[in-house]
């Protein structure tokens, strides 16, 4: 089959904010027989990596990177049930924001980004307690919990929801993947946390590279 539907609508879409016509363009692709993880992978992520690196060179402002968000979260609306099917799932994964710390722009971002992946993301929102990650991954039983903080003040709660995991005996269940502005490899490490992610897109390229070397090392024993 001759593809003639081009990909970079989509990118460019998402980067100029246009969310009716995202939807409308992801609907086409879908009905061209482009599978929902091209259309993901290929187009919506594509043009928020590009919003993510427009954003952190001052090219884009806040209410802009906002926009694109939505017109990326209406592309997922459409592809979201294909998405969900088992056999197209990598996992599961539980993502929040620490206690104290209302920020949630950098967390959906990441949560878009591993649905776009294609992992069942269970979103707990702001403002959680360290009981609120346990019972997410008691509940959910998922691959990967994601931790976010995005001030200095609340990135210790980081490492009190990765104790209480130990305390709780299922910290070897889950990998934890941590990320936020303040957030550095080293602060990761101290932690011990198993992956560290400088942003969003940054986020599902090291987690696939952890869970392949995981892989590879289990299968060398």
């Amino acid at each position: 089959m001759t593809m003639t539907f081009d990909m970079k609508e989509i990118v460019n879409g998402v980067i100029k904010g246009k969310i009716d016509e995202v939807k409308a363009l992801a609907e086409q692709a879908l009905s061209e027989g482009i599978s929902p993880e091209e259309i993901s992978s290929q187009g919506l992520v594509v043009g928020m990596d590009a919003v993510g690196e427009r954003w952190k060179n001052d090219e884009m402002f806040m209410p802009e990177v906002l926009r694109s968000a939505k017109a990326m979260s209406s592309g997922m609306d459409v592809i979201r049930d294909q998405l969900a099917e088992k056999d197209n799932q990598v996992g599961t994964m539980v993502i929040g924001t620490v206690e104290g710390d209302l920020h949630d722009i950098g967390k959906d971002l990441a949560a878009m980004m591993f649905e776009g992946a294609g992992y069942k993301v269970v979103n707990l929102g702001v403002d959680q307690p360290s009981e609120v990650f346990i019972e997410a991954v008691k509940e959910h039983r998922p691959q990967l919990l994601g931790i976010s903080a995005l001030l200095t003040t609340t990135m210790p709660r980081m490492g009190d929801i990765i104790n209480e995991l130990k305390e709780a005996g299922i910290r070897e269940q889950v990998t934890v993947i941590i990320g936020g502005a303040p957030v550095t490899d080293d602060f990761s490490e101290s932690i011990g946390a198993d992956i560290y992610a400088p942003n969003a897109r940054s986020g599902v390229e090291r987690a696939r590279e952890f869970f392949k070397k995981k892989s590879a090392e289990s299968g060398s024993n």
